[in-house]
């Protein structure tokens, strides 16, 4: 596999559930890849990535950015709030805001600095109590909090448990954004993403598909 088959296979996904091409955004997930991989999957034309850590991005995308003005990338992974000013500095989008603490920091950020990444509400589909997210039944309050905040919730993210099947959660956030007006679906990862396009994606995660095994560290 590679970005081509990939985004191949998204496009494809696209005319099965009858979306127009190019509704659906690839995240190219390059946490834990080497430099050479990345720029390798820029050179190729690819602008749109996610990363799990602020620390990571920082020794990392300042660089390519020197070179590839146009790249968008976008914090996957969990926030700490002492670290939201950095995020907000490095990131396009966030796609973790999961906890109203969380919220208030990133809303007193954006008030400070006149200017706010893109947001999207982590939703603890599967309500497991180590993963982090809104649990379904406080989503709404939840996104209501951030929309009096002023916070740009742009749709809602999952991750849905590995043992489980994964449409059910996708219809679950599907019909959580639906129900507040939400566009954004950050949904479906390597193995499952053309079932979430099926079901709605705007936002599809993969990772290893495209860049190969990850680096270990």
């Amino acid at each position: 596999m590679g970005l081509t088959d990939i985004t191949d296979r998204i496009r494809a996904a696209e005319r099965a559930a009858g979306r127009p091409e190019g509704s659906v955004h690839l995240i190219a997930v390059s946490k834990v890849q080497p430099d050479a991989r990345v720029r390798t999957v820029l050179e190729a034309g690819h602008r749109h990535f996610g990363e799990n850590k602020v620390q990571e991005a920082e020794g990392k995308w300042p660089g390519f950015r020197g070179d590839f003005a146009d790249v968008r990338v976008d914090l996957i992974g969990p926030l700490q709030s002492n670290k939201a000013r950095r995020a907000m500095e490095l990131f396009d989008a966030i796609h973790s805001i999961d906890r109203p603490k969380l919220a208030r920091a990133i809303a007193r950020l954006a008030q400070e600095t006149g200017g706010c990444p893109d947001l999207f509400v982590q939703v603890n589909t599967g309500e497991e109590p180590q993963k982090a997210g809104i649990l379904p039944g406080d989503t709404d309050a939840f996104v209501a909090e951030c929309r009096d905040l002023d916070l740009p919730v742009r749709g809602l993210m999952c991750i849905p448990p590995v043992d489980e099947t994964p449409s059910l959660h996708f219809a679950l956030l599907a019909k959580l954004a639906a129900r507040n007006g939400l566009d954004g679906l950050s949904m479906g990862m390597s193995a499952d993403f053309e079932e979430a396009i099926a079901l709605g994606a705007t936002h599809v995660r993969v990772g290893s598909a495209i860049f190969g095994a990850r680096a270990t560290t």
